[in-house]
């Protein structure tokens, strides 16, 4: 079965996490499919902690990819901001990248 989890990363104290798609006999940081983002949970205020390729995380959803109970909450976060973003732009005022 493939699944879409998070594979630590970092140091001791310092984690960072890679969102991934893997199948799920390999090994929590092994091999993997294809990466979709990162998950910054000890990151800086005001700073990116989280970033998932949406469009590639319903493309695997779509073949069937079961995503972990964390994974779902951090897409579900990262949508909300996104659309917070989004709407808190003023209409007319250019989007700074």
């Amino acid at each position: 079965m493939v699944v879409i989890r998070l594979s630590r990363g970092g140091s001791r104290g310092a984690p960072f996490f890679n969102i991934v798609v893997a199948d799920s006999r390999n090994r929590r940081d092994g091999r993997y499919i294809e990466r979709l983002g990162f998950y910054n949970p000890v990151g800086k205020e005001g700073a990116e902690n989280v970033r998932i390729a949406q469009d590639r995380l319903t493309f695997w959803t779509s073949k069937g990819a079961q995503m972990s109970d964390t994974v779902t909450q951090l897409a579900k976060n990262a949508a909300k901001a996104a659309v917070a973003k989004a709407s808190a732009a003023p209409a007319g005022a250019p989007v700074a990248a």
